[in-house]
Parts: C-alpha cells; structure tokens; sequence
C-alpha cells in the first residue's frame, strides 16, 4: 500500500488513556479559568456562562480538531500509525498573565469588570498577529535573547502573579488547600501514582470536594459552598453559542499603551515555547511544520477572541508523554468535542459550583512553581544572578498592587499620605513605581544584559542597553503607559550603561591586541 492510498487509524485503544488525561488536564484549567472570572474579576455569570466559555470552548474544538487533522496528515504522508497529535489548549501562564496583570487592574481602576474584559479581548487581539506574524521571525528572536532572560521574567510573573494569591488562598482555608497542596506535590513532584492512574488533580478537586461538602454538613462551610448555590448554578444550564464581540474587541483599544507593554513581549515568549514544544514532538518522531503551527494558533486565537473569549490558544507541553501513552489521533479531536459541549451546555457552571475555589488554588501554585523553577533548570548555572535581576521588576509590581489596592480600600492613595510619609517608614513608593512600569519588558532587558555581562559579551551587553533606553523613553519600560518622554531621566542612565558598555568592549579588544614581549623569562604585556 502506497502513502496515497494509506488511511490512517482514527481511534485506537490507546487514545482513550490519552482522552482521559488530557481530557482531565483541559478540564481541570476550564474550572480555574472559571473561577478566575467569577470569584477573582467578578464577571456576572451572564458573561462568564453566556458569552466567555462557548467563545473558548469553541476556540479549543478548533484547536484540538485541527491539530488531529494534521496528524492525520502527517501520518497519511509518512504512512504510519503511531502518529500522536500535538496537545493544545488555553495558554495556562498566559490566563494567570492576562487576568492578573491586565484584566483586574483594569477592572479596578475603571470599577467595571466589563473594561476589563474588553482588555483582555484586546490583548488577544494584538497576540494573535504576534503569533501569526511570529512563525517567520522567531528564529531571530530566539537567536538574540538568552533564554535566562525570557523563563527570568515570565518566573517573576509566576511568582508574583501567579503563586502569591492561591498560596494566601490555601492557608486562609489549610483544611482544604494545604491537604490538596501535598496530594499535588507528591504526585507531580513526588512521583507518586494514584489509584488506577487517576491524574493528581482530580483526586486533589475530588479530596478538596469532600472535605468542602463534609465541612457544610456539620456547620463549619470550609470551602464557602451551599445548596443555595448548587441550585442556582443549574439557572446556566442550558445551551449557549458563541456570538460575535466585535464592538468588545475594539472598546478594549482604550487601554493599548498597557496592553502592548506585555502582549508583545509574551507574543515572544508563545513563539519561543511553541518552537521548543515542535521541537520535542520532533524529538518523539512527529515532524510538524513550526509556521503552520504558529499560524493556526494565531487564527484559532483570533477567532475565540472575535467571538469573545480573553484567553490565547497554545501548543502544550507533553506531546511525547501522551504518544508514550499510547494517543495518536482521536484522543484530541475527542477532547475537542467534549469540551464544546460541557461549555455550550452550562454543565462546567454546575461544575464550579459543586468544586470549592480553594480546592483548585494549589494546582496554580504549582504551576507558578513549575514556571520559577524553569527559570534556573532550563539555563547555565552562572545565569541565576541574571534571572534574579529580571524577576525584580515583577516583584516591585506586586509589591505596588498591594499598597495601591489598601490605600484605596481606605479611601486615599500612595500621593495623599505623601511619598515622604511612606519612605519613612520604608515604603519607597517611587521606586517601586518606577521599577514596576512595563515589568515584562523590563524584566526580559534587564535579564538579557545581565546575561550578556556575565558572558562578558559586552557589545551585546551594549545593544541591550541603548533598545533598553529607547523603550524607557517612549515608556514600554519603567512606564505607566506608551508616550514620548515618559522616563527621560531613566532613559539617559540606559543610555550611559549603553556607553559604559561599548567603551569596556573597545578597552578589552585593545587590551588583547597588544604585543606580548618576553621579560627574563616571562611574558608581559606591553
């Protein structure tokens, strides 16, 4: 049989352990995502149930189906059966990212969740051209920026965004989130396997469930749910498409000066993760094409987002466990179907109102761990001091968020009680003010030199600190918001490191260049 007349196996009995975990794995990221726009933006169920969840659901049908078909395709052309898919589904550090660092504090500021959907949406938006456009320029980005300083300043995110909160969460309510905390750890950290195989965080939501609904028959409520709410839940039930957003998409536009600070720089980060995760499928024997993989998850993205739904579309991780397991085909198409149909039906609000909120705040914790830990794995020993550096501007973010949200929880603000007040009792406002603007894009420069000077690559070190400059002045870095001389002050200090920089490079090539003249014996320079 010829490789044009070949059919490959839709379905073999692999596929369904692949389903079930994979299955379990998107499920499990659809709860949180879920509880991030109910509890955390406070979206009504009006836009959470009826417009953001059939949006994604139909995003993930169209990614998980697409990347069957070019299984398919890929296994019709080779003539194999032992193709495994690509896994995909919602960006998890980019949910964190785009509630987190745009889509709350937009909804605070503005004191409308509504604006701050509308900005996720438009960060979406702008993203999915980044991937779209990605898949020619990612080897060249790639090529220039080490990667200690991009896993440095997406582990500052993770750090501060993304594992401060559901740890706070865990020991506010230890009964649940601390028990849950140690069943995840000792499985995807620990190695230790479940019953049967079941995947460690669903055991973790099911332990975390029994305790909640144990604790609410005897008085206690640990896990904040009732019957009230159970019942209400069932008013979401029912059938909802995905209808257009456009007029949400570009409302958004009127926060592009925040939104273009972390959507672009995280548009290089999707492409850099994408390529890695092509290159492990490469690595399992599944040859897929980088830009064809780049592009769909812009378009599918693209899509999702028209229809209204805030969260990126990505290639996972994984794709040689899930072959080992025995996937190939049907297990993502499969997950594809069942995914649209748990969101177009309401089912997952049921869902979220049976599971308790602080059940799923370990699984996070462990993703921003996973993500920090990356960092300093995946890079040269002598980088950990660049990848310190890059986290600082997401530490100094967070540290701002905190004071700005008391202060105003007490009606006031950081300039009414007086920079001076706060700086003496060591509260440098302005610093962190500083610091945090544009943390993405200043965590990855500041990374990229520090990298640079520890290589003693100072002209690359030099290059970094005059683009560092640059985007200070027009405000990308250290700024609130994308102008012309946002930080000019801060942008001359770039621009002195930059000189500082390029001299100690000239000093050090003329310092190799001179003439070497033996003295009794030994050698010197001249």
């Amino acid at each position: 049989m010829t490789t044009a007349t070949f059919k490959p196996k839709l379905w073999v009995p692999g596929d369904w352990n692949a389903f079930f975990g994979f299955g379990t794995n998107i499920l499990v990221n659809l709860l949180v995502l879920t509880g991030l726009l109910r509890y955390v933006l406070k979206l009504p169920d009006e836009i959470v149930f009826g417009r953001i969840l059939p949006a994604c659901g139909l995003m993930l049908f169209l990614s998980t189906v697409y990347y069957a078909w070019m299984a398919y395709r890929l296994a019709q052309k080779t003539g194999r059966n032992d193709v495994c898919a690509l896994p995909s589904g919602t960006s998890v550090p980019h949910m964190f990212v785009v509630v987190f660092v745009i889509m709350l504090p937009i909804s605070l500021s503005s004191g409308d969740p509504i604006k701050g959907w509308e900005a996720g949406l438009t960060w979406v938006f702008i993203q999915s051209f980044v991937l779209i456009a990605g898949g020619y320029i990612a080897p060249f980005i790639r090529k220039i920026t080490p990667r200690a300083a991009l896993l440095g300043t997406l582990a500052g995110v993770s750090l501060a965004f993304i594992s401060m909160r559901p740890a706070l969460e865990m020991y506010m309510t230890p009964v649940i989130g601390v028990v849950c905390f140690i069943i995840i750890l000792l499985s995807w950290f620990g190695g230790v396997r479940y019953f049967k195989g079941i995947p460690a965080g669903l055991v973790a939501i099911a332990v975390g469930t029994l305790i909640a609904w144990g604790s609410t028959a005897v008085g206690l409520n640990y896990g904040g749910l009732s019957l009230e709410k159970l019942t209400g839940s069932f008013l979401d039930f029912g059938f909802s498409v995905p209808i257009p957003a456009f007029g949400h998409v570009f409302s958004g536009f009127e926060f592009l000066g925040i939104i273009l600070i972390t959507a672009i720089p995280f548009g290089i980060y999707d492409l850099v993760e994408c390529m890695d995760n092509v290159e492990s499928a490469a690595v399992a024997g599944d040859e897929y094409p980088t830009t064809r993989v780049l592009t769909a998850d812009g378009i599918i993205s693209l899509i999702g987002c028209c229809m209204g739904n805030p969260f990126i579309n990505a290639v996972y991780i994984g794709h040689p466990g899930w072959k080992s397991m025995g996937g190939r085909i049907g297990y993502s198409a499969a997950t594809g179907v069942m995914v649209i149909l748990l969101a177009w039906l309401g089912i997952i609000s049921v869902m979220s109102s049976i599971i308790p909120l602080v059940a799923i705040s370990p699984i996070l914790l462990y993703i921003g761990m996973l993500i920090g830990a990356q960092a300093f794995q995946e890079t040269p020993k002598s980088h950990a001091p660049a990848i310190i550096l890059a986290l600082t501007p997401h530490l100094a973010a967070w540290g701002k968020l905190q004071i700005d949200n008391a202060l105003g929880a007490a009606g006031t603000s950081a300039a009414a009680v007086g920079f001076d007040k706060l700086g003496q009792v060591g509260v440098l406002y302005e610093g962190l003010s500083v610091m945090a603007g544009g943390a993405i894009i200043s965590g990855l420069m500041l990374g990229a030199i520090g990298v640079f000077i520890i290589e003693r690559q100072l002209m690359k070190a030099a290059i970094f600190s005059l683009a560092s400059a640059v985007f200070t002045f027009f405000g990308f870095m250290h700024g609130e918001s994308i102008g012309i001389a946002e930080s000019p002050v801060l942008a001359l200090a770039y621009l002195a490191i930059a000189c500082i920089m390029l001299g100690m490079h000239y000093f050090a090539h003329a310092e190799e260049k001179k003439p070497v003249i033996p003295v009794h014996g030994t050698e010197v320079s001249a």
